[in-house]
């Protein structure tokens, strides 16, 4: 096994002290196109789940004024692990887009952080194309029931009877349009891909993203398991591709489980998962293929939400906390000479209900010299930057 070589570098607070800040999930660009802004979500409390008409503040961090917070909105349509969907919208200078409620049904938000002016989406945004045209959405109401710390509470759900409903699923939204139409139904996938633990479901569609080329979308098909008492308990994970308007549906992993992922190139998805060749590993994928390659292989201790900076070198990945040293462990891993560095552990509190929990959710920032996180080290949620440019040059 090829040992982690321990280069630990300082980790940077700069998001508001005394209040419960984060960015959220590890898929998207929280820096503006300049660098100078940081995206960043603030809660009054901690270690619960938000109930209907809780806020969640929304700004920017100016990394060139003494990391000022810029209030911009406020929303109760969020969750702990991947806040509102706050992100920019990729084709705007100065838009941001986020996740809101209008009376009993989510919506979208847009801003333009200069002029203020606004915008109502017609469903709520998973994930954004990189092009900047299109948005994936699916039923955050589903999604807050069988997977709590992902979905929004407080909206009305016409499925919340149908296990595998044949009107739900994956959106596109049309964002110059404002409109939306279902690509990809959880009845369709759940009879074409059907297994027999699948029944009674409930299935849902979770973990959408683009390709980086804007013309396919990776999607997770989950369903609940029960134990031998009826109980529900776990859940089991295909992954598919699919195109844009629904054609071209690709089963990338109908093994037990799939778990964090990101798209590195148009055809390629890194992804942590298991296979019955070679178990839990990172594995690259080809996607409409069956290529599929291990990566770093049996070196890192176990799941973590894996990336590829910008110039596709490195990959950046962090750890849940081991059973034996309650800390969350930050790493990069040289692609061409095959080298992993530690770069990071930060304590963790794991008295909190697991949907509460504060995972690293390591991003790159647009020229992959630093990298942000969540973390709990100082007793409270906050975000910090690191500067990788020690190891990365």
């Amino acid at each position: 096994m090829t040992p982690i070589i321990k280069k630990h570098l300082p980790a940077v607070r700069v998001s508001p002290s005394g209040k419960h800040c984060f960015f959220g999930y590890f898929d998207k660009f929280p820096w503006d196109r300049s660098g100078r802004y940081l995206l960043c979500q603030h809660a009054d409390f901690e270690a619960r789940q938000p109930v209907p008409g809780e806020k969640l503040t929304l700004g920017m961090i100016d990394l060139q004024d003494n990391d000022r917070f810029i209030r911009l909105a406020e929303t109760d349509s969020w969750c702990w692990q991947q806040g509102c969907m706050f992100q920019w919208l990729n084709d705007a200078e100065s838009t941001v887009i986020y996740n809101d409620r209008e009376g009993d049904r989510f919506v979208a938000r847009t801003l333009d952080v200069k002029t203020g002016e606004t915008k109502t989406i017609c469903r709520p945004v998973y994930c954004l194309s990189p092009d900047g045209r299109y948005a994936a959405s699916l039923n955050f109401s589903r999604l807050d029931r069988e997977r709590p710390g992902y979905g929004y509470p407080g909206a009305f759900d016409p499925t919340e009877h149908d296990p595998i409903p044949a009107d739900d699923g994956v959106y596109i939204v049309d964002l110059k349009k404002n409109t939306a139409r279902l690509i990809v139904s959880v009845k369709e996938v759940t009879e074409r891909f059907f297994r027999s633990d699948m029944t009674p479901g409930p299935g849902w569609f979770n973990h959408m993203l683009f390709s980086p080329d804007s013309r396919r979308i990776a999607f997770f098909h989950r369903w609940r398991l029960y134990d031998k008492e009826g109980i529900p308990n776990w859940h089991k994970t295909h992954m598919f591709t699919v195109n844009i308007d629904g054609t071209d549906l690709y089963p990338l992993n109908l093994e037990d489980m799939s778990s964090h992922y990101t798209w590195v190139s148009d055809r390629e998805i890194i992804n942590f998962s298991n296979r019955y060749i070679d178990g839990w590993q990172y594995h690259l994928f080809t996607d409409q293929t069956r290529q599929v390659v291990t990566i770093a292989k049996d070196i890192f201790p176990g799941d973590g939400h894996c990336s590829y900076s910008p110039d596709g070198r490195w990959m950046m990945t962090d750890c849940y906390p081991e059973p034996d040293a309650l800390y969350r462990k930050l790493f990069l891993y040289d692609l061409e000479k095959e080298i992993p560095y530690e770069i990071g552990e930060f304590a963790d509190d794991m008295s909190a209900p697991g949907p509460t929990r504060c995972d690293l959710h390591p991003n790159w920032s647009r020229s992959g010299r630093t990298v942000c996180i969540d973390a709990l080290h100082e007793g409270i949620r906050q975000v910090y930057c690191i500067d990788v440019t020690p190891i990365v040059g």
